[in-house]
């Protein structure tokens, strides 16, 4: 194995490790949520306060398009 190669398979590897970190954060902060506890979430907030409680989790935005990568996966 010659040093392009070993750097191509290094970049490979870190690659798949990034979307791994990237899914895993996502995933953490879906699963925290507090939307996500709601019983019917399909129906809207019926009090102000009860929508400030859904909307006070921390909310990752997906990136554009123009910084995504194939697959739609983040760079």
């Amino acid at each position: 194995m010659n040093a392009d190669q070993l750097r191509r398979a290094v970049r490979r590897f870190m690659a798949v490790v990034e979307e791994m970190d990237y899914a895993q954060r996502r995933l953490a902060m879906l699963r925290a949520s507090p939307d996500r506890y709601v019983l019917t979430p399909q129906d809207p907030p019926a009090t102000y306060g009860e929508f400030l409680f859904r909307t006070s989790g921390p909310l990752q935005h997906e990136p554009p398009a123009s910084e995504r990568g194939q697959r739609g996966c983040p760079r």
